[in-house]
């Protein structure tokens, strides 16, 4: 059995020493890490991420410090998931309990899809919650006749070229997951109510 690390951020000026840091804990040699520094956005678009699949032998386990390092939804995480289970690579993460040393690798695997489909299920659950208190909340804003619909000022598509380019570096750094809220509507320079927006786009 051979522990390999993957690691990735969203952008080359974004830092991967704590992902590192992690992975070494887990017992990953720097050798066995594959580091990425592009964003989530396709499976396809990523190289270290298709070496470190084709890398992989039945046996070994995948050690990442957070399941989004694998992608930026559920259903991106749930094909890579496929393709390791398929090739009867174990996963382990601090999110999830270690299963390594379970000998068997079918009960190692349907124990990791059982509790990787738990915290899916949360994630999901707490997406719903966000949608209705939204919607809560739209309610409650018309009833008070301040409530304004339309497009978001800060999109892929917006027509000034600012707007869009602050809508493309809170994306990134809602992806790279280092930064709160707060800390990222201070560093654009946006409101934090402008970042949950954006949030819930994605």
């Amino acid at each position: 059995m051979t522990k390999i690390g993957y690691a990735r951020v969203s952008s080359e000026d974004q830092n991967l020493a704590r992902q590192i840091k992690i992975l070494h804990k887990y017992g990953v040699d720097d050798e066995y890490i594959f580091k990425e520094k592009v964003s989530g956005a396709t499976i396809e678009g990523r190289p270290e991420l298709q070496k470190m699949l084709k890398f992989v032998r039945k046996g070994d386990v995948l050690v990442i410090a957070a399941l989004d390092r694998l992608g930026r939804n559920a259903n991106d995480i749930s094909r890579i998931i496929q393709m390791l289970k398929d090739k009867g690579v174990a996963l382990q993460t601090p999110e999830l309990p270690d299963f390594s040393a379970i000998p068997d690798d079918n009960v190692r695997n349907m124990v990791t899809d059982l509790m990787v489909t738990v915290f899916k299920w949360q994630a999901q659950m707490e997406r719903q919650k966000i949608k209705e208190r939204q919607n809560q909340g739209i309610v409650i804003a018309k009833k008070k006749g301040i409530y304004k619909g339309g497009k978001l000022k800060y999109s892929a598509n917006a027509k000034d070229p600012k707007n869009r380019l602050i809508w493309e570096t809170v994306v990134k750094m809602l992806d790279d997951g280092h930064s709160s809220i707060s800390e990222i509507a201070r560093k654009v320079g946006i409101s934090r109510q402008q970042v949950y927006r954006i949030k819930r786009r994605l």
